[in-house]
């Protein structure tokens, strides 16, 4: 693959905190651009609405503002262990259990925040299943906002949704933390209007590192994407 360098905006629909990008929608323009599974790894808060430089070449992707490195991909190959799909009604009793309904660090999140309206954000609101511990689940049914005239939900998309899920699954244990790390698999197509349970869980701890798997399954209960992620915790103020 040639170098190639384009100039890419990430609008304000698209935020996690106020200010920057969503961590798994951002990963997702770097695994598009570089067009082979990657892990991304996150460095700084990309800012929103201002024009950033997405560099590729054949051995990664890189997204900078002027000279400061705000997030980078490389090739990976992402092994994970799913779970079995809980039922939609499992999904639906354990979203109204939503951690965020009752303290939300970022309620304009575009993927989990509890202020963003239906066709603007994906009010994924995964809560606590009863099957086991530090497994969250919740239902999502992508709209048309999200699609292509194909009908096919765009990856990048797909990539934002498997990642809150993952905090919610380890918060208890992480407190306030921001995605460090993240690779995703998008197995089929998914379209606008297909109701998916979505799944995060924790898989291990490691000092204020914290890892977590999550998945989105159809209505047969098939797994049709998952990603994995680390969750850095923010050091507790003084």
């Amino acid at each position: 693959m040639q170098h190639k360098e384009q100039i890419i905006t990430i609008n304000s629909r698209f935020c996690g905190p106020p200010n920057s990008g969503n961590g798994g929608y951002v990963c997702g323009l770097l695994a598009n651009a570089l067009g082979m599974p990657c892990q991304v790894t996150l460095h700084a808060p990309p800012p929103l609405d201002t024009p950033l430089q997405l560099v590729v070449k054949a051995d990664g992707a890189q997204l900078k503002l002027g000279e400061q490195l705000l997030a980078s991909a490389k090739p990976y190959n992402l092994e994970l262990k799913l779970p079995d799909a809980v039922s939609a009604n499992t999904a639906k009793k354990a979203q109204q259990g939503f951690k965020g309904f009752e303290q939300h660090n970022l309620p304009c999140c575009f993927v989990c925040g509890t202020d963003r309206e239906p066709l603007d954000g994906l009010r994924i609101f995964a809560g606590p299943t009863e099957q086991r511990e530090e497994h969250v689940a919740a239902l999502w049914t992508p709209d048309e906002t999200l699609a292509a005239e194909d009908g096919v939900v765009a990856s990048e998309y797909l990539w934002a949704a498997l990642d809150c899920p993952g905090y919610f699954a380890v918060r208890d244990q992480a407190g306030t933390a921001l995605l460090g790390r993240f690779a995703a698999h998008i197995d089929q197509p998914i379209r606008a209007g297909e109701q998916l349970v979505v799944s995060g869980w924790a898989l291990s701890h490691d000092g204020r590192k914290h890892f977590a798997g999550t998945a989105l399954y159809n209505q047969s209960g098939q797994a049709v994407a998952w990603a994995e992620a680390t969750w850095i915790s923010l050091a507790a103020a003084a």
